[in-house]
């Protein structure tokens, strides 16, 4: 994808820029032409369903450490959860602790989804912020 603009006849300059938009939180965020950077306004952005993720994420662990509960998928049952949705749940309390900040202060990257989140991701902090865009 590139940038190119025409001259009309009128005097009039044609810009063309192509631009992906994608669902974050809810909402439609323009991507750039080489689709590595969000198009937004430098101020704080809370994705609630990012937030919502790591709350639930704390929550549930220490439900299930407490002891109350043998298993996971016991756990789950009772949450009214499936074990899929749990586990991905669970695994966002492996997250870098600044990654985790940056998202409750709303300054994680724009493209970061929790979609992103719910995938499996590396166990090493470094990575992480590469691979989710804080590098």
């Amino acid at each position: 994808m590139r940038i190119t603009s025409t001259l009309l006849e009128n005097g009039i300059i044609n810009i063309h820029i192509p631009i992906v938009v994608k669902k974050r939180g809810g909402r439609k965020v323009i991507i750039s032409p080489d689709n590595s950077m969000p198009v937004f306004s430098a101020q704080e952005q809370h994705d609630h369903s990012l937030i919502k993720a790591i709350v639930r994420g704390y929550k549930w662990r220490k439900m299930y450490e407490s002891g109350k509960f043998k298993s996971h998928e016991e756990l789950a049952e009772k949450l009214g959860v499936n074990k899929s949705y749990f586990a991905r749940v669970i695994r966002v309390n492996w997250l870098a602790p600044d990654i985790k900040e940056a998202i409750l202060d709303g300054r994680q990257p724009r493209t970061l989804m929790v979609t992103d989140i719910f995938k499996p991701f590396p166990m090493i902090w470094e990575e992480q912020r590469k691979l989710f865009g804080f590098v």
